[in-house]
């Protein structure tokens, strides 16, 4: 009822941490229950609740379908701020093999989103499909490995790193 935003903010900040993650946890709830098709359309409504309210694996795939939903509309700034707090909150939840199959599918979306807004010789091109390249080895063969090394190649063709960029391409043959 407050309506002034600074005021909103005051008062936000006056509760204790332990009362703003219950009021967080009960809008979750709510949320999520009676409104299902609020995840389908509005997964980051719901990321953001389960974030603050500490629910940090229901979080991570909310904010996973946020990512790939921006995707779909070409948001892709939108898409590499969700992904990137997904793959933040994935990194605080215990190490498991499903843990690791489910950063390796944020890393693959991520590719895309960080080449459309900063482009295909950023850095954090080469970050993100090398740290994909490494969980493609902890889980296995998987059929994203391709991807990867296409990303990586395109990476080092593009900043003319060449002879790499024949061995990936070599690797792909």
């Amino acid at each position: 009822t407050f309506k002034h935003v600074l005021i909103q903010e005051v008062a936000y900040q006056a509760l204790l941490k332990r009362t703003r993650q219950q009021y967080h946890n009960h809008i979750a709830q709510v949320l999520a229950a009676p409104f299902p098709e609020m995840a389908g359309t509005q997964p980051e409504l719901l990321a953001h609740h389960c974030t603050e309210a500490g629910l940090s694996a229901q979080a991570v795939g909310n904010w996973q379908r946020a990512g790939e939903r921006a995707l779909q509309h070409s948001a892709h700034q939108e898409a590499v701020q969700h992904l990137t707090t997904s793959l933040a909150l994935l990194a605080t939840l215990p190490e498991t093999p499903e843990r690791a199959q489910q950063e390796l599918d944020l890393q693959m979306a991520l590719g895309p989103a960080v080449i459309a807004t900063l482009g295909p010789a950023a850095p954090e091109v080469e970050q993100t499909y090398a740290r994909a390249r490494v969980l493609c080895q902890q889980v296995g063969e998987t059929p994203q490995l391709f991807e990867i090394l296409r990303g990586l190649c395109w990476y080092y063709r593009t900043r003319s790193v060449f002879h790499t960029a024949w061995e990936l391409g070599e690797q792909l043959y």
